[in-house]
């Protein structure tokens, strides 16, 4: 049996040391998403790593987060999706060029239809392989906040996701993964996502209303994600905290204020850790304790939005900071966070 504290582990590593030719230092690695402003492939790692145009804000150039399991891993392709699978867990990851996932007399919007083609292929695979649920996806696509086809390309994405969901008998509420939807550099869209054969557990936070139950004037669909998605494999509780920003009820807060947006943020993952402790008592989660990943919509926050991290959890975290555009154009800073697993230094 796998060790409880290898079941996962997260480790940020330059570029360069994946394309180093030795990989025997890393055999368990199920893949991950390297930063980079241009984007970054590292093919010849022969791992399912998402290349995503991004920029760092602390002065790398590229930086890979990877995810890796003591567990024994098999490599495999299905529909342009690249994964690793073990006993346990498969990540995965694609890219779908929107120009060519709409069919003559399609009337849909591109980003629509190759968000919807993106599940689907994801539904498939997780399926065929045995694996009950996605645990947690990343979504990066250009755009974000352009208006094309009459709608938001976000709102765009969301009809498509859940249309996914839909077409395969899949519930659009509850217990749905956690998820981040970000605005890229790059020209295509890209999914990277993490899959369990357990049944995980949708965490709500008590101060937002859910994202599933949004009202109609945030688009046409709402979004189809939980705020956290909380999970025990093999005797040890994971936490995927999503994209989480200055929302309060549905709506924003702090317009034009970074350092209280910052604050809100915070103040909601606290309040979405506290109700996954109340869930799984034994878990322990601690701010302290995870790892972030911060996206800032202007690189001058950098300082802004650091000190305050700093500030209201009291101690140095594991984060690493990413200048990309937010799903409301009026939001400056969203922050994601996982626990429970390992984290590896680079």
């Amino acid at each position: 049996m796998t060790p409880p504290g290898d079941i996962l582990r997260l480790e940020y590593l330059p570029v360069a040391r994946l394309a180093q030719p030795a990989r025997d230092d890393r055999p368990g690695a199920l893949g991950g998403v390297c930063f980079s402003h241009p984007a970054i492939a590292d093919e010849a790692a022969g791992l399912p790593l998402l290349a995503v145009d991004m920029p760092l804000l602390e002065g790398q150039d590229a930086i890979c987060e990877v995810w890796s399991t003591a567990e024994v891993l098999r490599s495999g392709r299905h529909q342009g999706i690249r994964y690793r699978e073990g006993d346990t867990l498969l990540f995965g990851c694609l890219t779908l060029d929107e120009t060519t996932a709409v069919t003559p007399g399609d009337v849909r919007a591109p980003l629509q239809a190759a968000t919807q083609a993106a599940y689907e292929s994801i539904f498939e695979l997780i399926q065929s392989r045995g694996y009950h649920a996605i645990l947690r996806c990343w979504n990066y696509f250009p755009g974000v906040n352009s208006v094309s086809h009459h709608l938001e390309r976000y709102r765009q994405f969301n009809i498509g996701r859940q249309d996914a969901f839909l077409s395969h008998g899949r519930s659009v509420i509850g217990n749905v993964p956690a998820a981040c939807a970000l605005g890229s550099a790059g020209a295509a869209l890209q999914v990277a996502f993490l899959a369990a054969r357990a049944d995980p557990l949708g965490i709500e936070n008590p101060r937002q209303i859910s994202a599933y139950d949004y009202p109609n004037q945030y688009g046409p669909r709402s979004p189809t994600f939980s705020r956290a998605s909380l999970v025990n494999l093999r005797g040890r509780d994971l936490l995927f905290i999503s994209g989480t920003a200055s929302i309060v009820g549905h709506q924003t807060l702090h317009a034009g204020d970074v350092d209280a947006q910052t604050r809100e943020s915070l103040h909601n993952i606290a309040a979405v850790v506290a109700e996954a402790n109340r869930r799984a008592p034994r878990a322990g989660f601690r701010l302290r304790d995870l790892a972030y990943k911060v996206y800032i919509r202007y690189a001058g926050d950098l300082l802004s939005v650091r000190r305050a991290l700093l500030e209201f959890i009291g101690a140095p975290v594991a984060a690493v900071f990413l200048q990309a555009d937010v799903c409301r154009t009026d939001l400056l800073v969203e922050i994601e966070a996982s626990g429970g697993h390992a984290i590896a230094p680079g």
